[in-house]
């Protein structure tokens, strides 16, 4: 399947190959939901996706990485020297990581924007500092280079049928609902982290705080209000999906059903979330298998019907920079 989509996307160059084929399974390995709406796409187009998968995987490894001896110092060198290596190979020099060369080329191809990577590399640094967000408006700065500029890399590999400016928002809004999704699922794991990512204003409005969210992780014990915090950040989060929705119909019509795929699988995780009592300080929920099988099918099953039916509908072309 890996050679079919490196042919279908002209990708000939032996190395290059290798380092694509590489993003490919830290996909399949760490981005079950993602990898999984990805088979959704033509083939042309996912090597490009698990590349910028790979990469923003590869800063967060190293980001959450609590074994090194030197801690905070050597996650801090080793994401300088990450960036600098994708400069390097954004100016069309060797990428010393084969995921920093798969990217470079996927930038390259698609014309994305050096500073959506600048973006996310800048809050992948904040991490190593900063361990929680008094407001909604904090997170977001954050939020900014953490998910919506991942949603504005992807938009040009997906295509859309209206102008960038006009679903670049959407684009950017599903990326934070994403995100806001994992940061309600991963409560816990992120405590032992030491880091609280939802914000301060939100949880003290149920009469949360750090010191209670780390006493119900230590014991193992619930609080009503923990859960009506949960409660409130997982209605926040639906927010951020209603405005992502509209972009869904501005995108390439071969690329809907998988980002729609995307759209309600990780709108499940709340539901799942729900479904578990807001327990997420003590485990992580998850969707089903069965439930997912079931989405892809029905995505497959739009696929099948498009093709059939409408040829897809040309998009829009950017001007030249």
């Amino acid at each position: 399947m890996t050679r079919r989509e490196l042919d279908a996307a002209a990708i000939t160059d032996p190395a290059l190959r290798g380092a694509f084929d590489r993003c490919r399974r830290l996909n399949a390995r760490h981005g079950k939901t993602y990898f999984l709406a990805t088979r959704l796409l033509p083939a042309s187009r996912r090597p490009a996706v698990h590349a910028l998968y790979a990469f923003a995987r590869l800063a967060d490894d190293i980001v959450d990485d609590l074994t090194t001896p030197d801690g905070r110092a050597d996650r801090a060198q080793r994401l300088q020297i990450l960036s600098a290596d994708l400069r390097t190979a954004i100016n069309g020099g060797p990428g010393r990581h084969p995921v920093v060369t798969a990217v470079a080329h996927t930038a390259h191809r698609y014309r994305i924007p050096h500073s959506h990577f600048d973006d996310f590399l800048a809050s992948m640094r904040s991490d190593l500092t900063v361990t929680d967000y008094g407001t909604l408006d904090a997170l977001r700065g954050y939020m900014h280079g953490s998910a919506a500029v991942i949603g504005l890399q992807m938009l040009p590999v997906l295509g859309h049928t209206t102008p960038r400016e006009e679903a670049a928002p959407h684009a950017a809004a599903l990326g934070e609902a994403f995100q806001l999704t994992n940061f309600i699922r991963d409560v816990g794991e992120d405590l032992d982290r030491d880091r609280v990512y939802l914000p301060a204003d939100l949880l003290a409005a149920e009469g949360v705080d750090r010191a209670l969210l780390t006493w119900s992780r230590r014991t193992g014990r619930s609080d009503p209000r923990i859960t009506c915090a949960l409660r409130s950040a997982a209605a926040l989060a639906r927010r951020f999906y209603a405005r992502a929705r509209p972009g869904l119909d501005m995108l390439d019509p071969r690329s809907r059903p998988c980002v729609r795929t995307a759209f309600v699988l990780y709108g499940e995780i709340l539901d799942a979330v729900a479904r578990d009592g807001y327990a997420s300080v003590h485990r992580r929920s998850a969707v089903p298998l069965t439930r997912r099988a079931a989405v892809a099918a029905t995505g497959l099953a739009a696929i099948a019907a498009g093709r059939l039916t409408t040829p897809a509908a040309p998009a829009v072309k950017e001007p030249s920079r």
